[in-house]
C-alpha cells in the first residue's frame, strides 16, 4: 500500500509516475481514519491544504521540477509553531492560542516540496516520556495500544508506526525524539546542539534538540539533510551546514564500544537481547564491536538532570494556574535540586569526560534506547518498575546521558520487539558533530537486522 511505502521510495515512484502525490495523499489519509480513533496521534489534520499541495506536487513531477521532499506528507509536531495555526502545546493554559510565527524547519520543509498534512500529539509542554494530555487525550501506541508511543514526540513516533505519515518531526530535551522511535520501532535523530536551528529561548538550551524521524534511516537523512544549516534568527546554528552523503552502510574495520548498562542502569531482558543482537548485527557486517565499562551512576544523571530541569522548566511555566495543568507537568515544574546551576554545569562535565575520552578509541558507542519495554499509555509520571525495582519512571529510558553530551550525535534504530508487541531500539551515539558515522553505522544495522514493521 503506498502509505507503507518509505518516503525515499515514494518520491521515486512520483519520479517515475507510477504513484501520484494525490493517490500518495489518499492513502494515507485513509489509513489515518482507520486508525486514529485508536491511536489518536494527530492534534489537527490539515487535509484541505495539503490536497492541494499534492495537486501542485503532480505538476512539479510532470515538468521535472520535483524538489527533495516533493509530494511526501510529513507530520509537524506541535510544538513547533505554524503561522496562523493554533499553538497550544497541550496545555489547557494555552487552549486557543494562535502562533504568529513559523518553526524555520517547518518552512524549509514546505520550501523542499513537504506536505505537511498533520500536527501530532504531545504530552504537556513536551514534558514527559510519555504521550497524553487534558486537551488531547491520550495517545497510544499502534504496536500495543496499552502501551504509550513514549514522549514527548509519541505523536510523531505512533503516526510513522501506522502508516499516518511518512515522514515527521520531534525535538528532543531528554530523550523526546529516541524514546518514541524505540518503542514505536522506527529511526529517530538526535542531531548536535547547533545542527538543526529552532527558536528562542529554548534554542539556546544545549538539552534541546530539533530533530527528524521516519521509519528507515534513508528516510531519517533525507528530513535530515533539509532541516539542517544556519538560520539568521538562532545564533547557536553551525556553519557551514552539514550535508549528509550517500549512505553506503560500509562499516568494515570501524570500532564500536558497547555498553548495555551504561553504568548501573537495570535493563529488562528482551532489550539486553535485543541490543546484543544489534552489536551482532554489526559484527556481521565487518565492524569490531567490543564491550566497554561507563563509570556513571542512575544518581548522578538525574542529578545533573535535575539541577539543569529546575533551572529551566520551572521558570518557563512560571507561576501558571496549577488546578489547569496535568499533574505530571505540576511535578516537573517542582523539581528542585541540591546543586546550584553552576554545580550542576560541573557535573555535567564530569559525566561527559569519560566518554570523551572513550569515543577516542572508538567510532561510535552502542547501548539500548530504553531500558523498559514500554510505559502504560495513561502512566501519571511516578514511579514504574524496571526489572523488578521501583524507581522513577525516566529509569527506564537512556538517553539523558546524552542530553548532558549534548554535542554527540545520537540515532536511535530498532533492535527488536518485546513479548508484549511494543518494539525496542539501540542508540548509536558518535563523536562529537560526527553526524556521518553514525549514519554509516545505523546504515549498516539495518541492512543486517531487518526492522519489524506492522
Amino acid at each position: 500500500m503506498p502509505h507503507d511505502l518509505s518516503a525515499t521510495e515514494a518520491h521515486a515512484r512520483m519520479t517515475e509516475r507510477s504513484l501520484s502525490p494525490v493517490e500518495l495523499l489518499e492513502a494515507v489519509i485513509a489509513r489515518a481514519a482507520s486508525i486514529e480513533p485508536v491511536v489518536n496521534a494527530f492534534t489537527e489534520e490539515l487535509y484541505d491544504s495539503a490536497m492541494e499541495a499534492a495537486r501542485r506536487a503532480e505538476t512539479a513531477f510532470l515538468r521535472g521540477t520535483a524538489r527533495p521532499l516533493e509530494g511526501i506528507p510529513v507530520a509537524v509536531k506541535e510544538e513547533q509553531p505554524i503561522a496562523g495555526r493554533t499553538h497550544e502545546e497541550g496545555s489547557l493554559l494555552l487552549k486557543g492560542t494562535v502562533a504568529d510565527v513559523t518553526h524555520p524547519i517547518v518552512t524549509r520543509i514546505a520550501e523542499a516540496g513537504g506536505i505537511v498534512h498533520a500536527r501530532t500529539a504531545t504530552p504537556e509542554f513536551s514534558c514527559a516520556a510519555f504521550t497524553h494530555s487534558r486537551l488531547w487525550g491520550v495517545t497510544r501506541n499502534p504496536w500495543n495500544p496499552s502501551f504509550s508511543p513514549g514522549g514527548s514526540s509519541g505523536g510523531s513516533g505512533a503516526s510513522l508506526a501506522a502508516g499516518t505519515s511518512l515522514l515527521a518531526t520531534g525535538s528532543d530535551i531528554g530523550g523526546s525524539i529516541r524514546i518514541p522511535a524505540s518503542f514505536c520501532g522506527v529511526v529517530g535523530f538526535k542531531p548536535p546542539f547547533g545542527r538543526v536551528p529552532a527558536l528562542p529561548p529554548f534554542n539556546l538550551d544545549q538539552y534541546c534538540h530539533d530533530g527528524p524521524m521516519a521509519r528507515t534511516v534513508a528516510d531519517v537523512a533525507l528530513l535530515q539533510n533539509v532541516i539542517a544549516g544556519p538560520h539568521p534568527w538562532d545564533v547557536v546554528s553551525l556553519r557551514p551546514k552539514l550535508t549528509l552523503p550517500p549512505l553506503d552502510g560500509d562499516v568494515r574495520g570501524m570500532r564500536v564500544a558497547l555498553s548495555v548498562t551504561l553504568g548501573d542502569y537495570l535493563v529488562e531482558p528482551a532489550v539486553v537481547a535485543n541490543t546484543l543482537a544489534a552489536a551482532e548485527a554489526l559484527r556481521t557486517a565487518g565492524a569490531v564491536v567490543e564491550e566497554v565499562e561507563l563509570p556513571w551512576t542512575r544518581e548522578q544523571i538525574m542529578a545533573a538532570a535535575d539541577a539543569h530541569f529546575a533551572a529551566i522548566f520551572s521558570a518557563s511555566v512560571g507561576d501558571a494556574d496549577e488546578e489547569l495543568l496535568c499533574s505530571y507537568t505540576r511535578d516537573f515544574a517542582a523539581i528542585r535540586s541540591s546543586l546550584s546551576y553552576h554545580d550542576g554545569l560541573s557535573l555535567e562535565g564530569e559525566l561527559y569526560r569519560p566518554l570523551g575520552e572513550l569515543l577516542e578509541s572508538y567510532d561510535a558507542l552502542l547501548c539500548p534506547t530504553t531500558a523498559s519495554t514500554g510505559f502504560p499509555a495513561e502512566h501519571d509520571g511516578g514511579p514504574l518498575p524496571v526489572c523488578g525495582e521501583m524507581g522513577h519512571y525516566m529509569l527506564g529510558t537512556m538517553t539523558l546521558p546524552f542530553n548532558i553530551a549534548s554535542r554527540c550525535p545520537v540515532l536511535s534504530v530498532p533492535s527488536g520487539v518485546a513479548q508484549n508487541g511494543v518494539p525496542t531500539g539501540v542508540q548509536l551515539v558518535g563523536r562529537t558533530y560526527d553526524d556521518v558515522t553514525v549514519f554509516r553505522l545505523a546504515t549498516a544495522l539495518e541492512a543486517a537486522l531487518p526492522f519489524a514493521r506492522l
